[in-house]
């Protein structure tokens, strides 16, 4: 759903520092006796051999960061940055960026709410709001630079448009913004804000359910699967214009419901619900809604065809299915394996840096435009078949370029989520110090 606003994906916007647990073992089946699990664990690794009876058990699991968490993220962040670029409406059913980032923030979330629920939310909205200011701020004085009045907008005009501006600062509703700002002939095209605002309605999704998330949990623990089950239920009433709520209002409960479910489907991997069923049970239902979440989408294309984010019951479902899948085969890596290891840095730098890359990434791919629109003055470039050949590759220039742009942008204001988070600043938080500091120790105690 656009409401307006760009469809994609978010990030965590809290995320544990590095060397923080995401949560606890998975709940133990009240009805075994000394055993930690209802059902056995999925192995990444053959087990080591030992005395097969009567042996001790072996030590726990060290705390660390779920790297396969970390890389559920990361590609999550990478598929919306390529969906907005191409628009390419089959990457919603390749991979739900959003229902998994958002499976992914609730399993975080439960795991804080160990601790007092008011001290976790206030948490969590101090490291969402500095980054977003930091935006805001940016992005409002090009709209005011550009002539735009929020008392004279037709969409937003008299005092409105002021009280609007609020959500800016605590993205408790929609935020006002031109649809038109600018000439058509100036360095972005007219409709930038627009584009650039659109990130802004994931921050709204996000906040709405951390302060839900304390009076969820308790739901969930007293009647886990109808809390699961019920926001697939609501959207199927507010998602499919069966009530129909009018505004803003209306598309705020309807991502509430869509993607419900999969925030409260992290509860049920941080409580260990999906470890007490067996696989083929998790897999065999998942597959079933997902399925009925193509049929309803087939039935019901929009104006972009299979973009599930124009569906709200289709992009609910499958987003439903595609998560249970995900975290049932959960590995809990605490290292990536095999080849996935050499992308460990990009995927440690974007965890760090995830809400920087989501507010920043639709600006800076319109930003590619202008840039490579000097191309056309070049020497080289006057003759048809130059310029003929840039035209072809227009998308795939601007694909290049924005990661450049994106790290760029990681450098100046990405620091901000560092002092959001009370730690000390970082430009390039990779892992690289830290992996360093670790070989110097090592190195050090082997001295002595």
């Amino acid at each position: 759903m656009t409401h307006g606003y760009t469809t994609g994906t978010g990030p965590e916007p809290a995320g544990a520092p590095y060397g923080t647990s995401y949560g606890t073992p998975y709940a133990a089946d009240p009805n075994a006796a000394g055993t930690p699990y209802a059902v056995p664990q999925q192995r990444t690794t053959e087990p080591p051999a030992g005395p097969a009876a009567g042996a001790a058990p072996a030590p726990a699991r060290k705390p660390g960061r779920d790297r396969y968490l970390d890389l559920l993220r990361s590609i999550a962040l990478v598929r919306v940055v390529v969906y907005h670029l191409f628009g390419w409406a089959w990457l919603t059913v390749l991979f739900p960026s959003m229902g998994v980032m958002f499976a992914l923030a609730g399993s975080l979330m439960a795991r804080s709410l160990k601790r007092p629920a008011l001290s976790v939310i206030r948490g969590r909205v101090r490291r969402l709001l500095p980054p977003m200011w930091a935006f805001a701020v940016v992005v409002l004085a090009m709209m005011f630079a550009n002539g735009w009045n929020p008392t004279e907008d037709p969409d937003h005009g008299d005092t409105w448009g002021l009280i609007g501006l609020f959500n800016y600062l605590v993205p408790i509703g929609a935020p006002p913004y031109p649809w038109h700002v600018g000439s058509q002939s100036g360095l972005l095209e007219d409709t930038w804000a627009v584009q650039a605002a659109g990130p802004l309605w994931y921050l709204r999704a996000y906040l709405w359910f951390v302060i839900a998330s304390p009076l969820l949990l308790w739901l969930f623990r007293k009647a886990p699967w109808p809390t699961l089950l019920a926001p697939l239920g609501l959207t199927a009433i507010v998602g499919t214009g069966l009530v129909k709520i009018p505004g803003e209002t209306g598309n705020a409960v309807t991502d509430f419901a869509v993607y419900g479910g999969c925030w409260v489907l992290g509860f049920a991997h941080h409580e260990g619900l999906l470890k007490q069923i067996p696989r083929y049970v998790s897999v065999s239902c998942a597959a079933l809604v997902m399925a009925f979440g193509l049929w309803w989408a087939s039935n019901h294309l929009g104006p972009d065809g299979w973009d599930l984010n124009d569906i709200p019951l289709a992009q609910a479902t499958w987003s439903f299915g595609f998560v249970v899948i995900l975290l049932q085969y959960s590995p809990s890596w605490q290292e990536l394996p095999g080849r996935l290891a050499r992308w460990d840095k990009l995927v440690t730098l974007s965890n760090n840096r995830a809400v920087t890359i989501y507010l920043w990434h639709n600006l800076l791919i319109m930003a590619t435009v202008p840039i490579i629109d000097l191309a056309y003055k070049l020497p080289f470039m006057q003759s048809e078949r130059a310029v003929g050949a840039l035209d072809g590759a227009y998308t795939i220039w601007m694909f290049a370029l924005v990661w450049p742009l994106i790290g760029l942008m990681v450098l100046a204001v990405g620091w901000v989520e560092d002092l959001a988070a009370k730690r000390r600043p970082r430009l390039w938080p990779n892992g690289t110090k830290r992996a360093a500091g670790g070989r110097a120790g090592a190195r050090a105690a082997h001295r002595g």
